[in-house]
């Protein structure tokens, strides 16, 4: 067996950036989600798993085992602006064009962006990961009004989301509300698919479509991966 050795050239990785949002309304129905549209002014995306919480249980003067909670996932999206589409995802309505009224019902939605992924030869065009959500609620969030003044700063909004985890349906897979794809693991024909469809690029009068997790599974299960794919 090799000896170890760190920090060798090309395998120095790193993750920045936020980019190519993507919002999928849930249907009225619940039965899966609108076309996707382009979230301008994304500034972040912080993901906030909760859960997975040991808890020690004890018999016979021992412990006796640990049991873990189930996790959950969560996040934060920063930006300077939202789509429209996302005012009822916010609690919002507007009855009257122009009059918008607060505290509403609040629509499910899904979301997609990317991240780049670095390295020391290829900087951060060696590749990105490609982030999916699923059954994603806002909650109200707080807004912070300043003055202009010689240092003027754009208004920065920002939303607390929790979901609910979907069924994935293939075997040895639970309920999860997000999916990772890397694009330097992945099959780059399959990868393009995917984002043909999460973009509604390639084919003519195409809807941004956000795939099911079973979908994107899917198709990517036949690959042999590990092909590459550069932003």
């Amino acid at each position: 067996m090799a000896a170890l050795v760190w920090d060798k050239t090309g395998e120095r990785k790193y993750e920045t950036g936020v980019d190519r949002g993507v919002l999928f309304v849930m249907k009225a129905d619940g039965t899966g989600y609108d076309a996707g549209v382009a979230w301008n002014g994304l500034t972040g995306v912080t993901e906030s798993p909760s859960g997975a919480e040991a808890s020690a249980q004890y018999a016979d003067n021992i412990k006796y085992l640990t049991l873990t909670s189930a996790e959950e996932f969560g996040a934060t999206i920063e930006a300077f602006t939202y789509p429209p589409e996302f005012a009822p995802c916010d609690g919002q309505a507007t009855p009257v064009e122009g009059v918008t009224v607060g505290q509403q019902a609040r629509r499910k939605f899904g979301f997609s962006y990317r991240t780049k992924i670095g390295n020391d030869t290829a900087g951060v065009n060696y590749g990105y990961k490609l982030h999916l959500i699923y059954g994603a609620t806002a909650a109200p969030s707080e807004r912070a009004y300043a003055t202009v003044n010689d240092s003027p700063e754009a208004q920065t909004l920002s939303w607390e989301i929790s979901t609910d985890p979907v069924e994935v349906g293939v075997d040895g897979v639970t309920a999860t509300a997000q999916v990772t794809i890397d694009s330097t693991k992945v099959d780059k024909a399959k990868l393009k698919e995917l984002e043909d469809k999460l973009y509604g690029r390639g084919t003519v009068n195409a809807s941004p479509t956000l795939p099911s997790i079973s979908e994107v599974i899917s198709m990517f299960k036949t690959t042999s991966g590990g092909n590459g794919h550069t932003a």
